[in-house]
C-alpha cells in the first residue's frame, strides 16, 4: 500500500535503520500469488522429468527459484515497504526486477523444461519460438533498445509518479521491468530454444551497449536537476534520512553500479562463451582435416585416381567459394 500523503503530515513507515532493513516486510498479494504459482508449475515440470528417467539439472532450478526469490525481495521486503517513501529503495527494486531476477529466470531454462515436460503445450511454445514475429521482436538491437528504453520512460514521464499513487500502475510496472529484461537475458544466454541464434561477438555488442545504457540511465537520474515526482516527494514530507536531492543522486547512483555488477560479468561471461565456441570450431575443422588425411591410405589400392587430389579447402562447403585455381570455373 502506497505512504499516505497528507496535508495533516507524514504517514509513512519510520526512519529505515540496519536492523529495519532485515525485519521491515510488506505483503503484496499479487505478486505473491503469481511468484508460487510460477515456482508450483516449474516444481511440477521438474517431477515429470525425473519420473520419465530424463532428469533435470538441479542448478537450473535453483536459478529459476532463486529469480522468483529475488522478485520477492525486491516487492515485499524493505524496498518494497519503503519503495513509497525514498527514491533509492525504488531504484535499487527497479534493476533488480529489470536485471538480477530475468538473468536468473532465463538460466532456470524455462521453455526447455515446458518443451520436455508437457508436449502438447510444448510444441505450441516451440511453434512460437519459431515465429516471424519472434524472430523479429527479438533481433539483439530491439531486445537491448527495450531494455534500456523502459528505465528512461520510467523516470522521465509521469509514468514513475502514477506507479507511487496507484496500486495497478504499480503491478503493471513490475510486469513491464521483468518481461524485456526476461526476453534480452533469454536470447542472448541461448540456454533455452530461441528465434535464431546470433554469433558471440553479436551478443557482447548487444550486452555492452545495454550496459553503457544503464550508466547513462543513472547518470541522467544523478544529474538532472528538477527532482523527479517532486511534487510527490514534497507533499509526503518525509522528516528523516537524506534530502530529496540526495535521495535521487543515491538512486541514480544505484541504478549506474547495481546495473554494471550485474552487466560486466554476464559481458565476461559472452567472452568466456566465444572463446570456447572458437576452439569447438578449430576442434571440428581439424578432426575434419585428420579424417582427410586418412582417406588415401584407407582407400582401395584397386581404384587409382585419375589426377591430383584436391585441397580439402577447395571441396569443404565452408571455404569452397573463398577459393578458386586460376582459371577455373
Amino acid at each position: 500500500m502506497a505512504a499516505v500523503v497528507s496535508a495533516g503530515g507524514y504517514q509513512g513507515p519510520p526512519e529505515l535503520t540496519v536492523a529495519r532493513a532485515f525485519t521491515s516486510w510488506t505483503l503484496d498479494l499479487p505478486v505473491l500469488a503469481a511468484a508460487l504459482l510460477a515456482a508450483g508449475l516449474y516444481l511440477a515440470g521438474v517431477r515429470r522429468m525425473r519420473r520419465t528417467g530424463e532428469g533435470w539439472a538441479p542448478g537450473r532450478t535453483a536459478a529459476f527459484c532463486g529469480g522468483l526469490g529475488v522478485i520477492v525481495i525486491a516487492t515485499m521486503s524493505f524496498l518494497g515497504v519503503y519503495q513509497w517513501v525514498l527514491f533509492y529503495a525504488r531504484a535499487v527494486q527497479t534493476v533488480l526486477l529489470l536485471l538480477a531476477a530475468p538473468l536468473l529466470l532465463a538460466l532456470g531454462r524455462p521453455v526447455s523444461l515446458v518443451t520436455a515436460a508437457a508436449p502438447r503445450p510444448g510444441r505450441r511454445v516451440e511453434a512460437l519460438v519459431r515465429s516471424r514475429p519472434a524472430r523479429i521482436l527479438t533481433f539483439p538491437a530491439i531486445t537491448a533498445l527495450a531494455v534500456v528504453l523502459v528505465g528512461f520512460l520510467l523516470y522521465f514521464t509521469p509514468w514513475y509518479e502514477a506507479g507511487l499513487r496507484s496500486d495497478p500502475v504499480r503491478e503493471l510496472t513490475y510486469l513491464a521491468l521483468l518481461a524485456p529484461g526476461w526476453v534480452f537475458f533469454w536470447t542472448l544466454l541461448r540456454v533455452d530454444p530461441v528465434p535464431k541464434a546470433y554469433p558471440y561477438l553479436v551478443t557482447m555488442w548487444v550486452t555492452g551497449t545495454e550496459v553503457v545504457g544503464d550508466a547513462i540511465l543513472g547518470l541522467a537520474i544523478m544529474a538532472d536537476q528538477n527532482l523527479i515526482a517532486g511534487s510527490y516527494y514534497r507533499a509526503l514530507a518525509r522528516p528523516w534520512g537524506p534530502s530529496l536531492r540526495a535521495d535521487q543522486v543515491v538512486g541514480g547512483g544505484a541504478i549506474w553500479l547495481i546495473g554494471d555488477l550485474i552487466g560486466l560479468p554476464f559481458l565476461g561471461v559472452m567472452l568466456i562463451q566465444m572463446m570456447r565456441e572458437d576452439e569447438r570450431e578449430a576442434r571440428a575443422v581439424d578432426a575434419e582435416l585428420d579424417a582427410a588425411e586418412a582417406e588415401p591410405a584407407d582407400a582401395d589400392p584397386g581404384h587409382g585416381t585419375t589426377g591430383p587430389a584436391q585441397p580439402w579447402w577447395e571441396t569443404d562447403p565452408r571455404f569452397a567459394g573463398r577459393f578458386r585455381r586460376p582459371g577455373g570455373s
